[in-house]
């Protein structure tokens, strides 16, 4: 009897690895846009840009989107997102999210920037993607500077 459940497992287990593609190329995410929306509220809003491509030969669905933005080290803005439509096989698509500002870590920026010498903001972007399947999340985290003197750098 036990032998038989041995069995059963370790038949289950190959099954299981034989549906993994060891030739699964990870997409690539990269951020395209970000832009304030108009806001009837006291906490602004914002649009994310994602561009996702897919290297493999097989469509990719998105579960879902979570991701963060963060300024100086605060972090400002975090979502989630769903109901994206499916990336087919060697293809891209275009991504928006909507964002809010979280109001007190905004307004503890807003003084900050106020009192700051350096005509910069820093920023990082994170995301997770959840695919469905057997596939392991994505993580990207993009960082940069935003120039706030108009000046080029």
């Amino acid at each position: 009897m036990t032998r038989a459940i041995l069995t059963t497992l370790l038949l289950c287990l190959l099954a299981g690895c034989a549906t993994l593609n060891p030739n699964y190329e990870e997409p690539t995410v990269a951020l395209t846009s970000f832009r304030a929306l108009p806001s009837e509220s006291m906490a602004p809003s914002f649009e994310v840009g994602l561009r996702i491509i897919n290297p493999n030969p097989e469509a990719l669905s998105l579960e879902g989107i979570v991701y963060t933005i963060s300024l100086e080290g605060r972090e400002v803005v975090k979502g989630v997102g769903k109901d994206f439509p499916v990336i087919e096989g060697y293809s891209q698509e275009d991504v928006l999210l909507t964002a809010s500002v979280q109001l007190l870590s905004g307004l503890r920026l807003i003084g900050d920037l106020a009192r700051a010498e350096n005509p910069s903001l820093r920023y990082e972007f994170k995301a997770k993607l959840d695919l469905s399947g057997l596939y392991p999340s994505i993580r990207i985290i993009e960082e940069g500077d935003f120039n706030l003197s108009g000046s080029p750098r």
